[in-house]
């Protein structure tokens, strides 16, 4: 059983939101997912599809697997830092903004 991963790092999406496209191709083939992530309309979505392009292609040079035999075992989503901004309010006052990161991790391999 063959697996390849790739990771992307510091993706400026929260991780809820991209969480919501990660459970879209969960468990899934890889003709499946694709097509999954390039049609849904989550901005999660698009930057998701990045890194499952990395971990296929990671897995056919490292391994030397057919594209076909290939299926997703695990997304994982985790939070990243946060920056911390302020916005300001009437009287002197201010907000926080939290602007949240996140870290991306797929994982390929074949079935057997």
């Amino acid at each position: 059983m063959h697996e390849a991963f790739a990771k992307t790092k510091y993706v400026r999406i929260s991780p809820r939101k991209a969480r919501l496209a990660a459970d879209l191709i969960r468990g899934k083939s890889i003709e499946e997912a694709l097509l999954q992530l390039m049609y849904c309309q989550l901005k999660g979505g698009r930057l998701l599809k990045k890194t499952l392009d990395s971990a296929i292609a990671n897995a056919e040079t490292l391994h030397s697997v057919q594209r076909r035999d290939l299926k997703v075992k695990e997304v994982r989503v985790d939070e990243g830092p946060t920056m911390k901004r302020a916005k300001s309010k009437s009287k002197g006052g201010r907000v926080p903004i939290m602007k949240r990161m996140s870290h991306f991790t797929v994982v390929v391999g074949t079935e057997n």
